[in-house]
Protein backbone atom coordinates (compact mmCIF):
# COMPACT_ATOMS: atom_id res chain seq x y z
CA UNK A 1 0.00 0.00 0.00
CA UNK A 2 1.50 3.29 -0.68
CA UNK A 3 2.37 5.77 1.48
CA UNK A 4 2.20 9.86 1.74
CA UNK A 5 5.72 9.97 0.78
CA UNK A 6 5.05 8.03 -2.03
CA UNK A 7 2.16 9.73 -3.65
CA UNK A 8 4.01 13.26 -3.29
CA UNK A 9 7.22 10.98 -5.41
CA UNK A 10 4.47 10.13 -7.35
CA UNK A 11 3.62 13.98 -8.27
CA UNK A 12 7.27 15.07 -7.99
CA UNK A 13 7.81 12.56 -11.13
CA UNK A 14 4.59 13.79 -13.13
CA UNK A 15 5.65 17.46 -12.76
CA UNK A 16 9.04 16.82 -14.32
CA UNK A 17 10.45 18.98 -11.43
CA UNK A 18 13.88 17.99 -9.53
CA UNK A 19 13.11 17.27 -5.79
CA UNK A 20 14.46 21.28 -4.92
CA UNK A 21 12.49 22.83 -7.42
CA UNK A 22 9.60 20.86 -6.52
CA UNK A 23 9.70 22.21 -3.32
CA UNK A 24 10.61 25.50 -4.11
CA UNK A 25 7.61 26.01 -6.49
CA UNK A 26 5.48 25.12 -3.33
CA UNK A 27 7.27 27.58 -0.91
CA UNK A 28 8.75 24.76 1.28
CA UNK A 29 12.09 24.21 2.62
CA UNK A 30 13.70 21.54 0.68
CA UNK A 31 15.85 20.17 3.51
CA UNK A 32 13.21 19.57 5.38
CA UNK A 33 11.11 18.69 2.69
CA UNK A 34 13.44 15.68 1.34
CA UNK A 35 13.51 14.55 5.60
CA UNK A 36 9.32 14.40 4.88
CA UNK A 37 9.94 12.37 2.14
CA UNK A 38 12.65 9.80 3.73
CA UNK A 39 9.98 9.31 6.36
CA UNK A 40 12.51 11.10 9.36
CA UNK A 41 10.26 13.61 9.71
CA UNK A 42 6.19 13.79 9.20
CA UNK A 43 4.46 15.98 6.44
CA UNK A 44 2.80 18.69 8.71
CA UNK A 45 -1.23 19.82 7.35
CA UNK A 46 0.25 22.88 5.96
CA UNK A 47 2.62 21.21 4.44
CA UNK A 48 0.26 18.94 2.73
CA UNK A 49 -2.12 22.09 2.42
CA UNK A 50 0.35 23.40 0.13
CA UNK A 51 1.22 20.50 -1.96
CA UNK A 52 -2.44 19.49 -2.72
CA UNK A 53 -3.22 23.19 -3.79
CA UNK A 54 -0.18 23.83 -5.63
CA UNK A 55 -0.08 20.56 -7.90
CA UNK A 56 -4.02 20.37 -7.84
CA UNK A 57 -4.86 17.26 -5.83
CA UNK A 58 -7.04 16.88 -2.58
CA UNK A 59 -5.12 16.40 0.65
CA UNK A 60 -7.77 13.78 1.15
CA UNK A 61 -5.64 11.84 -1.60
CA UNK A 62 -2.46 12.69 0.05
CA UNK A 63 -3.60 11.27 3.14
CA UNK A 64 -5.75 8.31 2.22
CA UNK A 65 -4.79 7.34 -1.53
CA UNK A 66 -8.58 7.79 -2.12
CA UNK A 67 -10.15 9.30 -5.14
CA UNK A 68 -13.32 10.71 -3.95
CA UNK A 69 -16.70 10.52 -6.30
CA UNK A 70 -16.12 14.19 -7.85
CA UNK A 71 -12.99 13.69 -9.13
CA UNK A 72 -14.28 10.31 -11.03
CA UNK A 73 -16.83 12.47 -12.05
CA UNK A 74 -14.86 15.87 -13.47
CA UNK A 75 -12.73 13.08 -15.15
CA UNK A 76 -15.22 11.33 -17.04
CA UNK A 77 -17.96 14.02 -18.24
CA UNK A 78 -17.44 16.34 -21.40
CA UNK A 79 -18.47 19.54 -22.35
CA UNK A 80 -19.63 22.17 -20.17
CA UNK A 81 -20.81 19.90 -17.73
CA UNK A 82 -17.27 18.83 -17.27
CA UNK A 83 -15.98 22.57 -16.67
CA UNK A 84 -18.59 22.71 -14.00
CA UNK A 85 -17.24 19.56 -12.00
CA UNK A 86 -13.83 20.33 -12.24
CA UNK A 87 -14.84 23.71 -10.82
CA UNK A 88 -16.87 21.99 -8.37
CA UNK A 89 -14.02 19.26 -7.23
CA UNK A 90 -11.43 22.13 -6.94
CA UNK A 91 -13.98 23.98 -4.25
CA UNK A 92 -15.06 20.48 -2.52
CA UNK A 93 -11.17 19.83 -1.87
CA UNK A 94 -10.38 22.70 -0.97
CA UNK A 95 -13.02 22.43 1.87
CA UNK A 96 -11.77 18.80 2.61
CA UNK A 97 -8.61 20.37 3.14
CA UNK A 98 -9.44 22.91 5.67
CA UNK A 99 -11.42 20.28 7.38
CA UNK A 100 -8.53 18.37 7.91
CA UNK A 101 -7.63 21.73 9.32
CA UNK A 102 -10.04 22.07 11.72
CA UNK A 103 -12.65 24.45 9.73
CA UNK A 104 -16.10 22.64 9.31
CA UNK A 105 -18.58 23.81 6.76
CA UNK A 106 -21.67 24.60 9.16
CA UNK A 107 -24.75 22.44 7.03
CA UNK A 108 -27.49 22.97 9.00
CA UNK A 109 -30.53 20.48 7.04
CA UNK A 110 -34.00 20.70 7.64
CA UNK A 111 -36.48 17.91 8.81
CA UNK A 112 -38.62 17.01 5.99
CA UNK A 113 -42.46 17.08 7.54
CA UNK A 114 -44.00 15.16 4.50
CA UNK A 115 -45.95 12.11 5.82
CA UNK A 116 -45.26 8.51 4.35
CA UNK A 117 -46.46 7.66 1.11
CA UNK A 118 -46.65 11.30 -0.15
CA UNK A 119 -46.09 12.08 -4.17
CA UNK A 120 -42.42 13.84 -4.70
CA UNK A 121 -44.24 17.08 -5.33
CA UNK A 122 -45.51 16.70 -1.79
CA UNK A 123 -42.02 16.03 -0.40
CA UNK A 124 -40.92 18.80 -2.14
CA UNK A 125 -43.45 21.14 -0.77
CA UNK A 126 -42.88 20.40 2.85
CA UNK A 127 -39.41 20.57 2.80
CA UNK A 128 -39.73 23.87 1.25
CA UNK A 129 -42.41 24.86 4.15
CA UNK A 130 -39.29 23.85 6.70
CA UNK A 131 -36.97 25.38 4.98
CA UNK A 132 -38.68 28.66 4.84
CA UNK A 133 -39.15 28.71 8.78
CA UNK A 134 -35.68 28.25 9.36
CA UNK A 135 -35.27 30.86 7.42
CA UNK A 136 -37.87 32.81 9.66
CA UNK A 137 -36.41 31.97 12.24
CA UNK A 138 -33.54 33.80 11.26
CA UNK A 139 -35.11 36.94 10.43
CA UNK A 140 -34.82 36.75 7.11
CA UNK A 141 -36.72 37.29 3.69
CA UNK A 142 -36.17 35.01 0.62
CA UNK A 143 -38.32 37.81 -1.54
CA UNK A 144 -35.20 40.00 -1.02
CA UNK A 145 -32.54 39.75 -2.87
CA UNK A 146 -28.70 38.27 -1.53
CA UNK A 147 -30.51 34.61 -1.94
CA UNK A 148 -26.49 33.18 -2.21
CA UNK A 149 -26.09 34.82 1.00
CA UNK A 150 -29.14 33.90 2.59
CA UNK A 151 -28.86 30.33 1.69
CA UNK A 152 -25.20 30.23 3.21
CA UNK A 153 -25.88 31.90 6.44
CA UNK A 154 -29.54 29.62 6.89
CA UNK A 155 -28.43 26.11 5.42
CA UNK A 156 -24.42 26.30 5.75
CA UNK A 157 -24.46 25.31 2.25
CA UNK A 158 -21.88 27.09 -0.07
CA UNK A 159 -23.03 28.46 -3.38
CA UNK A 160 -20.32 29.40 -6.19
CA UNK A 161 -21.08 31.32 -10.00
CA UNK A 162 -18.79 30.68 -12.71
CA UNK A 163 -19.17 31.23 -16.71
CA UNK A 164 -19.83 28.25 -17.84
CA UNK A 165 -21.73 29.39 -20.71
CA UNK A 166 -24.97 27.40 -21.96
CA UNK A 167 -26.38 24.27 -21.85
CA UNK A 168 -25.40 23.75 -18.15
CA UNK A 169 -27.97 25.33 -15.17
CA UNK A 170 -26.30 23.66 -12.05
CA UNK A 171 -25.00 21.31 -9.82
CA UNK A 172 -25.42 20.14 -6.09
CA UNK A 173 -22.59 18.71 -4.72
CA UNK A 174 -21.74 16.86 -1.36
CA UNK A 175 -19.05 15.05 -0.38
CA UNK A 176 -15.53 15.34 2.14
CA UNK A 177 -17.06 17.65 4.56
CA UNK A 178 -18.59 20.28 1.36
CA UNK A 179 -22.21 20.77 0.81
CA UNK A 180 -21.66 23.47 -2.44
CA UNK A 181 -24.12 24.65 -4.77
CA UNK A 182 -22.48 25.72 -8.16
CA UNK A 183 -24.61 28.12 -11.29
CA UNK A 184 -23.42 29.34 -13.81
CA UNK A 185 -23.57 32.93 -14.94
CA UNK A 186 -26.62 34.06 -17.42
CA UNK A 187 -28.60 37.25 -18.16
CA UNK A 188 -31.49 35.57 -16.77
CA UNK A 189 -31.54 36.64 -12.68
CA UNK A 190 -34.90 34.26 -12.57
CA UNK A 191 -33.91 31.45 -14.34
CA UNK A 192 -30.69 31.63 -12.01
CA UNK A 193 -32.54 32.14 -8.75
CA UNK A 194 -34.79 29.04 -9.67
CA UNK A 195 -32.21 26.94 -10.65
CA UNK A 196 -30.23 27.96 -6.81
CA UNK A 197 -33.34 26.93 -4.97
CA UNK A 198 -33.94 23.61 -6.99
CA UNK A 199 -30.43 22.51 -5.56
CA UNK A 200 -31.01 23.52 -2.51
CA UNK A 201 -33.88 20.80 -2.49
CA UNK A 202 -31.04 18.66 -4.01
CA UNK A 203 -29.24 18.91 -1.11
CA UNK A 204 -31.94 19.08 1.70
CA UNK A 205 -33.16 16.26 0.05
CA UNK A 206 -29.90 14.08 0.11
CA UNK A 207 -30.20 13.29 -3.75
CA UNK A 208 -27.70 11.42 -5.22
CA UNK A 209 -25.54 12.04 -2.16
CA UNK A 210 -22.21 13.00 -4.10
CA UNK A 211 -22.87 15.08 -6.96
CA UNK A 212 -26.25 15.93 -8.78
CA UNK A 213 -25.96 17.65 -12.05
CA UNK A 214 -28.63 19.75 -14.17
CA UNK A 215 -28.01 20.43 -17.71
CA UNK A 216 -31.40 21.96 -17.79
CA UNK A 217 -33.58 21.99 -14.90
CA UNK A 218 -36.70 22.76 -17.51
CA UNK A 219 -35.51 19.98 -19.81
CA UNK A 220 -38.50 17.81 -20.51
CA UNK A 221 -36.96 14.73 -19.29
CA UNK A 222 -36.43 16.30 -15.98
CA UNK A 223 -40.75 16.02 -14.98
CA UNK A 224 -40.77 12.54 -15.13
CA UNK A 225 -37.75 11.76 -12.38
CA UNK A 226 -38.29 11.65 -8.91
CA UNK A 227 -35.94 14.37 -7.49
CA UNK A 228 -36.02 16.59 -10.04
CA UNK A 229 -39.93 16.64 -9.32
CA UNK A 230 -39.43 16.56 -5.58
CA UNK A 231 -36.72 19.92 -6.22
CA UNK A 232 -38.92 21.76 -8.41
CA UNK A 233 -41.83 21.65 -6.63
CA UNK A 234 -39.08 22.42 -3.23
CA UNK A 235 -37.80 25.38 -5.37
CA UNK A 236 -41.35 26.38 -6.59
CA UNK A 237 -42.97 26.71 -2.88
CA UNK A 238 -39.70 28.31 -1.37
CA UNK A 239 -39.54 30.94 -3.56
CA UNK A 240 -43.49 31.68 -3.94
CA UNK A 241 -44.83 30.57 -0.56
CA UNK A 242 -48.80 30.46 -0.46
CA UNK A 243 -49.24 32.18 2.46
CA UNK A 244 -47.29 35.39 0.95
CA UNK A 245 -48.38 34.83 -2.83
CA UNK A 246 -52.05 34.93 -1.72
CA UNK A 247 -51.54 37.79 0.40
CA UNK A 248 -49.84 39.63 -2.37
CA UNK A 249 -52.79 38.55 -4.88
CA UNK A 250 -55.20 39.63 -2.96
CA UNK A 251 -53.97 42.91 -2.51
CA UNK A 252 -54.22 44.08 -5.56
CA UNK A 253 -56.84 42.75 -8.90
CA UNK A 254 -54.86 39.89 -10.73
CA UNK A 255 -54.05 41.57 -14.39
CA UNK A 256 -51.51 41.55 -16.78
CA UNK A 257 -50.05 45.04 -14.92
CA UNK A 258 -50.38 43.08 -11.89
CA UNK A 259 -48.87 39.90 -12.90
CA UNK A 260 -45.75 41.72 -14.16
CA UNK A 261 -45.14 43.19 -10.98
CA UNK A 262 -45.89 40.15 -8.69
CA UNK A 263 -42.86 38.31 -11.47
CA UNK A 264 -40.76 41.15 -10.92
CA UNK A 265 -41.26 41.31 -6.47
CA UNK A 266 -40.60 37.78 -6.69
CA UNK A 267 -38.27 37.64 -9.39
CA UNK A 268 -39.27 34.22 -10.74
CA UNK A 269 -40.54 33.97 -14.59
CA UNK A 270 -43.41 34.51 -15.40
CA UNK A 271 -44.05 30.53 -16.22
CA UNK A 272 -42.91 30.03 -12.63
CA UNK A 273 -45.15 32.26 -11.47
CA UNK A 274 -48.21 31.31 -13.42
CA UNK A 275 -47.98 27.60 -12.99
CA UNK A 276 -47.84 27.89 -8.91
CA UNK A 277 -51.28 30.07 -9.36
CA UNK A 278 -52.74 27.46 -11.21
CA UNK A 279 -51.64 24.92 -8.62
CA UNK A 280 -53.10 27.18 -6.03
CA UNK A 281 -55.86 27.37 -8.06
CA UNK A 282 -55.70 31.19 -8.49
CA UNK A 283 -56.17 31.33 -11.64
CA UNK A 284 -57.47 28.62 -14.52
CA UNK A 285 -55.86 26.90 -17.17
CA UNK A 286 -56.70 29.69 -20.19
CA UNK A 287 -54.67 32.36 -17.71
CA UNK A 288 -52.08 30.21 -16.94
CA UNK A 289 -51.86 29.93 -21.01
CA UNK A 290 -52.09 33.30 -21.53
CA UNK A 291 -49.73 34.81 -18.40
CA UNK A 292 -47.04 31.62 -19.00
CA UNK A 293 -45.99 33.11 -22.58
CA UNK A 294 -44.95 36.53 -21.31
CA UNK A 295 -40.92 36.64 -21.11
CA UNK A 296 -39.16 38.05 -17.89
CA UNK A 297 -38.07 41.22 -19.80
CA UNK A 298 -41.49 42.08 -21.23
CA UNK A 299 -42.97 41.73 -17.71
CA UNK A 300 -40.34 44.52 -16.35
CA UNK A 301 -41.48 46.62 -19.31
CA UNK A 302 -45.04 46.24 -18.51
CA UNK A 303 -44.57 47.00 -14.78
CA UNK A 304 -42.09 49.88 -15.31
CA UNK A 305 -39.46 47.95 -13.50
CA UNK A 306 -36.74 47.63 -16.37
CA UNK A 307 -33.69 49.35 -14.99
CA UNK A 308 -34.72 47.66 -11.24
CA UNK A 309 -34.12 43.77 -13.58
CA UNK A 310 -31.06 45.63 -15.10
CA UNK A 311 -29.12 45.51 -12.25
CA UNK A 312 -30.27 42.07 -11.13
CA UNK A 313 -29.31 41.30 -14.72
CA UNK A 314 -25.67 42.45 -13.58
CA UNK A 315 -25.66 40.44 -10.40
CA UNK A 316 -26.67 37.05 -12.28
CA UNK A 317 -23.65 37.74 -14.63
CA UNK A 318 -21.15 38.44 -11.94
CA UNK A 319 -18.87 35.13 -11.07
CA UNK A 320 -19.06 34.66 -7.39
CA UNK A 321 -16.85 32.88 -5.29
CA UNK A 322 -17.85 30.42 -1.98
CA UNK A 323 -18.53 32.78 0.17
CA UNK A 324 -18.23 30.41 3.56
CA UNK A 325 -14.90 28.88 1.89
CA UNK A 326 -13.55 32.45 1.25
CA UNK A 327 -14.12 33.45 5.19
CA UNK A 328 -12.39 29.72 6.22
CA UNK A 329 -9.52 29.62 3.90
CA UNK A 330 -8.48 33.32 5.38
CA UNK A 331 -9.17 32.63 9.02
CA UNK A 332 -6.84 29.56 8.76
CA UNK A 333 -4.14 31.67 6.97
CA UNK A 334 -4.73 34.11 9.74
CA UNK A 335 -4.28 31.44 12.75
CA UNK A 336 -1.08 30.20 11.13
CA UNK A 337 -2.59 26.89 9.97
CA UNK A 338 -2.23 27.48 6.48
CA UNK A 339 0.12 29.65 3.98
CA UNK A 340 -1.67 32.40 2.29
CA UNK A 341 -1.09 30.54 -1.07
CA UNK A 342 -4.49 28.65 -0.84
CA UNK A 343 -5.90 31.54 -0.36
CA UNK A 344 -4.82 33.89 -2.75
CA UNK A 345 -5.26 31.18 -5.57
CA UNK A 346 -8.72 30.73 -4.14
CA UNK A 347 -9.17 34.84 -4.72
CA UNK A 348 -7.27 34.47 -8.75
CA UNK A 349 -4.45 36.63 -7.22
CA UNK A 350 -1.03 36.90 -7.02
CA UNK A 351 0.28 35.62 -3.52
CA UNK A 352 2.56 38.70 -3.28
CA UNK A 353 0.11 41.51 -3.97
CA UNK A 354 -2.64 39.84 -1.74
CA UNK A 355 0.04 39.71 1.16
CA UNK A 356 0.64 43.51 -0.01
CA UNK A 357 -2.49 44.51 0.34
CA UNK A 358 -3.32 42.61 3.57
CA UNK A 359 -0.41 44.12 5.51
CA UNK A 360 -1.48 47.58 4.00
CA UNK A 361 -5.09 46.64 6.14
CA UNK A 362 -7.06 46.53 2.45
CA UNK A 363 -9.57 43.81 2.85
CA UNK A 364 -10.78 41.19 0.17
CA UNK A 365 -14.12 40.23 -0.76
CA UNK A 366 -15.70 37.05 -1.48
CA UNK A 367 -16.54 37.58 -5.30
CA UNK A 368 -14.31 38.13 -8.10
Amino acid sequence: MSSISDRVRSLIDQSGLSLHDFADQADLDAEQFRECLSGTSPFSTVDLAVIADEFHVSMDWLLTGAEPPLAVAARTTTGKAAEALAAARDYVARRADLDKLGYTQPWRPVSPAAPAGSTYAAQGEALAKSARRAVELQGRLVVQGGLPELIEAVFGADVAVEPLGDGFDGLAATGQGAKLILLTTTSNPARQRFTLAHELGHLLGDDDQDVHLDRDIFARAQKIDPSEQRANAFASVFLLPEQSLREAVGAVKLTRESFAALCCDFMVSPATLAYRLLTLRVIDAGACDYYKRMSLREAAVVADRVEELDRQVAVSQEKRLPGLLVGDTRAAYEAGKATLRPYASLLGVDVDELRDQLASGQGHGGTA
